[in-house]
């Protein structure tokens, strides 16, 4: 069976509420999905996952320091994530926060580790954002992206 891990890191709880989100979409597919904040993930933890996904608070239009700290200590297993499945979203603060330049950030690591990224032609194209606190819209997209996540993942892990 195919295993998916979402990774989070939240100050105020909106980054949190989506990845549970994110989770529940991947889960509804399924593929056994693990939601934790990044706190609680020691880098070896990726190669157990077919599918690593990321969500991280916008702070000045990057990730959060903790989400790049485990982002930077992957570096050791570089060439060992190759093939799995890579996706991100972010939570801002306002309108024009950051979230894209943020999720791509985190996407630029995980084509570095040669992962798949999945793009969205008809909805959040790089990944789900929400301004503050998940509306129903950001809700609905967190959803729908964890469910393309999990069935390019067992289409991948068909052997």
């Amino acid at each position: 069976m195919a295993k998916a891990i979402v990774i989070y890191y939240s100050v105020s709880g909106n980054t949190k509420k989506m990845a549970q989100l994110v989770g529940e979409g991947i889960t509804s597919e399924g593929v056994e999905t693990t939601v934790k904040d990044v706190m609680e993930v020691a880098p070896d933890e990726l190669l157990k996952y077919d599918a690593i996904v990321i969500g991280s608070p916008t702070y000045y239009g990057s990730m959060a320091a903790e989400i790049k700290k485990l982002l930077d200590d992957s570096v050791k297993f570089h060439g060992k994530l190759d093939g799995k499945v890579g996706a991100a979203f972010s939570s801002s603060g306002n309108i024009a926060g950051g979230n894209e330049t943020t999720i791509l950030g985190i996407l630029n690591a995980m084509l570095i580790h040669g992962m798949i990224i999945h793009g969205d032609p008809q909805g959040d194209h790089y990944g789900p954002v929400a301004i503050g606190s998940p509306d129903s819209r950001t809700a609905k997209e967190c959803a729908r992206f964890g469910a393309r996540i999990a069935k390019l993942t067992k289409k991948l892990c068909i052997s």
